[in-house]
């Protein structure tokens, strides 16, 4: 009595519906789940055809499962609809088993029905979500990969496999070496390793083959993703192809180089025509000639830097090259600044003018005689300090006139860039200062 008392139990409390019903369909059983499901009570449907639940087309699905429940089969489960009391399907997982009596003769079928809208819901929206995902992968103009986390990669776009002209077994795992540049390929794995091997953000540029054969440049980048707790599980990359950007970039460089070049020609010229301009004024000549000479220096850098900043320190030692005939005469410190491409010329020939200075009648015209420049941040961080101070050299008088020299050394700096600026004339060495907003100058700090 308890044991029947203990299964009645579970059959009213399960959530799923338990159905039995006779070989005619007629139904014998209905629980309070069958209830919440289909809306109708048991006292509506025990008795009544089973046939009331399916929807219109599905009539033969019914007689199929009754004649294998006759011949003792078992009805594993399948997805199929029924209809609700209010008129609405249901879409349910079933599963059908045959009922024997003490003899083992099939006598009826017991029905185990669930509610599956949530579990189809959320399968329509995961397939929904993977093609809009396929959508988006293979479209965009990207090639793009993802590896697990130890760099085994397992899938990639459509555009990788049109690109390439590869099937997915010949580039699983580290196939993709294959396409890689042979002049490449090493530099590429040792730098991909290490960032895996360190979990960090990975970038590069190199050729990859196209199915043709042909090479063309591409900027990859992967980035780690990572669970809750911060391990890396997977890795997403992309490569984009920059072969156009090269090309114009070269062609640019090119150019500058060519407008360079004939910019030199041009100051040449100049340098040439002032020599006939006035040919008994050599301190005139010279001091031109010095200053065109600075301004080719800036040209040269900013060429070379690409009109990108340039590190302060590299300013001042191209500037002062023309000054080191002495070991020892210099000394140079500072943290790592850049000055913004627009300031160069600024700073550029000031110091020069500074050096040529020197190199005339202060420190630098002795071997004893040193010079010092050295640069800070200082009010944290918001203000640029830079000071030239020669020592050991001549006793140094103040000039008698000021000069364009001057102009060079005090007035353009302190317009340019806000600058407050000192050029002092002491008895033991000339002292330049030049102060100013470190945003009038400096591009960043790195230091």
């Amino acid at each position: 009595m308890q044991s029947e008392f203990h299964y009645a139990s579970i059959i009213e409390n399960s959530q799923d519906a338990i159905i039995s019903k006779d070989l005619g369909g007629h139904i014998l059983t209905w629980n309070a789940a069958a209830e919440r499901i289909f809306g109708w009570t048991a006292d509506e449907m025990i008795g009544e055809s089973i046939s009331r639940l399916l929807p219109p087309g599905r009539e033969d699905e019914e007689e199929h499962i009754l004649g294998r429940i006759a011949a003792g089969e078992q009805v594993g489960q399948f997805y199929t609809e029924r209809v609700h009391k209010e008129g609405r399907h249901v879409p349910i997982a079933v599963s059908i088993s045959p009922i024997l009596d003490f003899s083992g003769n099939v006598i009826g079928a017991s029905k185990i029905a669930r509610d599956v809208s949530d579990v189809l819901a959320d399968k329509a929206n995961l397939q929904e979500t993977q093609a809009r995902f396929r959508l988006l992968a293979d479209n965009i103009s990207q090639l793009t990969w993802i590896a697990r986390a130890d760099g085994h990669i397992f899938w990639y776009n459509k555009r990788w496999h049109d690109y390439t002209g590869a099937s997915h077994e010949e580039m699983d795992g580290w196939g993709w070496q294959k396409v890689h540049h042979p002049d490449h390929i090493d530099r590429v794995l040792a730098h991909f390793s290490a960032s895996i091997d360190a979990g960090v953000e990975w970038e590069d540029i190199f050729p990859l083959r196209r199915a043709d054969g042909a090479y063309r440049w591409f900027l990859s980048r992967a980035k780690p993703i990572r669970d809750s707790h911060g391990k890396v599980i997977l890795w997403f990359g992309s490569n984009t192809d920059v072969t156009a950007q090269r090309e114009q970039e070269e062609q640019i460089r090119t150019l500058l180089q060519e407008v360079n070049h004939r910019s030199k020609n041009t100051l040449a010229l100049i340098q040439a025509i002032a020599r006939r301009s006035a040919p008994s004024d050599s301190s005139f000549v010279r001091s031109f000639e010095g200053r065109i000479a600075g301004l080719a220096v800036n040209q040269d850098i900013l060429i070379k830097r690409e009109w990108q900043s340039v590190p302060l320190d590299i300013l001042i030692e191209r500037q002062l090259e023309f000054l080191r005939q002495g070991e020892g005469q210099f000394q140079i410190s500072g943290p790592d600044l850049t000055v913004k491409p627009t300031s160069i010329e600024m700073l550029g020939l000031a110091l020069h003018e500074l050096g040529t200075n020197s190199l005339k009648y202060g420190a630098l015209s002795i071997r004893e005689g040193q010079v010092s420049i050295n640069w800070s941040l200082r009010d944290d961080g918001q203000t640029f300090h830079l000071e030239w101070r020669e020592r050991n050299g001549p006793a140094v008088t103040p000039p008698q006139r000021r000069g364009f020299g001057s102009v060079l050394i005090e007035d353009i700096p302190g317009r340019t860039a806000g600058a407050h600026v000192t050029h002092l004339f002491e008895e033991s060495g000339v002292i330049w200062s030049f102060t100013c907003p470190i945003g009038a100058v400096l591009e960043s700090t790195l230091a």
